[in-house]
């Protein structure tokens, strides 16, 4: 499985996000290892000292820790992973509301239609 990666960001930075949003998503959870350097950079088509750049990127985030002869795993470490949560909330929050004032549309107009887009998942 491949990756299609964007040309203006580094790789190890998609991979930090892609991580990053999995964890926060739950798909992986406090505790679970994570594949092997060499495994995830062969999945994703990357060169390995790529991604053992992402995994050390992790581990000074604090995110995940490397167990010394075990591997590298998602840290247990509740109030990090819900810092993360909050951080990627309010990372893509901004994002969104730049993104919509640059098209000219107002704050109010934004809360309508995430208000229209929530009615409409129920």
């Amino acid at each position: 499985m491949t990756i299609d990666f964007q040309r203006d960001k580094p790789i190890y930075q998609q991979l930090l996000d892609r991580l990053s949003s999995e964890i926060v998503r739950g798909d992986r959870k406090p505790g679970d290892k994570l594949p092997s350097v060499r495994d995830y950079a062969i999945e994703t088509g990357v060169n390995p000292n790529t991604m053992s750049r992402t995994y050390k990127e992790l581990e000074v985030m604090g995110i995940a820790e490397t167990r010394r002869g075990q591997g590298t795993f998602v840290t247990e470490d509740e109030e990090r992973l819900e810092q993360l949560r909050n951080e990627m909330k309010t990372k893509h929050t901004e994002s969104f509301v730049s993104q919509m004032k640059d098209l000219g549309f107002s704050i109010d107009e934004m809360i309508e239609e995430l208000k229209e887009n929530k009615e409409g998942d129920s």
